[in-house]
């Protein structure tokens, strides 16, 4: 399975997994500035750099600031097309825009939609995305935070095991957050939903 790491321009609060041979890393836009703090040299350099000028670097791709896409999701786009299917993101939440790390999240489900799957790595939370599947999630940290969240409407058939607060073929609605501040009672939690999609952050040391 190829991996790509992505390095974006939000708080950057150390790396959890370094990227290896064969790897695909890709700074989006003042990314590069985090990559830098993490002495990794990118494969590639790509954005709209707004939030800075564009590095002295051969493999520049660049793009008009008026896009559709965020510089986040023009790098999830490029690691899909060259074929990762685990993505590692870093940068993607904190800094001063909000709605960025709200759009970040959505990246993971559009990841999932299309065959990959995307761990978004926040201070002491990672995040990830799952629809119509199981995860199970090692605990890392005593008593440590689960949060699950209903993406895409309604989530239907959702099971939470391992946790203090179980649930058993239940509903999650994205007009309510249910699903906030749950704690591992088991070293392993596993996290299923029958119909739907699920945003799901937990605790890492």
């Amino acid at each position: 399975m190829r991996r790509c790491f992505v390095f974006a321009a939000g708080t950057f609060y150390g790396l959890r997994e370094r990227p290896g041979p064969g790897d695909l890393t890709i700074a989006a836009d003042a990314g590069w500035v985090h990559c830098m703090e993490a002495g990794i040299v990118p494969d590639l350099v790509l954005g709209d750099f707004d939030s800075m000028d564009a590095p002295d670097f051969p493999r520049i791709e660049r793009f008009p600031v008026e896009k559709d896409d965020t510089d986040m999701m023009l790098a999830l786009r490029r690691g899909v097309r060259d074929g990762c299917q685990a993505f590692f993101l870093y940068g993607g939440t904190g800094g001063r825009r909000p709605d960025h790390t709200i759009a970040n999240m959505q990246g993971l489900l559009w990841l999932r939609r299309h065959g990959a799957r995307g761990l978004l790595y926040d201070d002491h939370l990672v995040w990830t995305a799952i629809e119509d599947e199981t995860l199970e999630i090692r605990r890392e940290v005593d008593d440590g935070v689960v949060s699950v969240f209903a993406m895409d409407g309604t989530a239907e058939g959702v099971d939470l095991e391992g946790l203090r607060y179980p649930l058993r073929d239940g509903v999650l609605t994205a007009s309510f957050p249910l699903g906030v501040g749950n704690h591992f009672t088991e070293a392993t939690a596993r996290i299923r939903v029958r119909r739907g999609a699920l945003l799901i952050g937990w605790e890492l040391p």
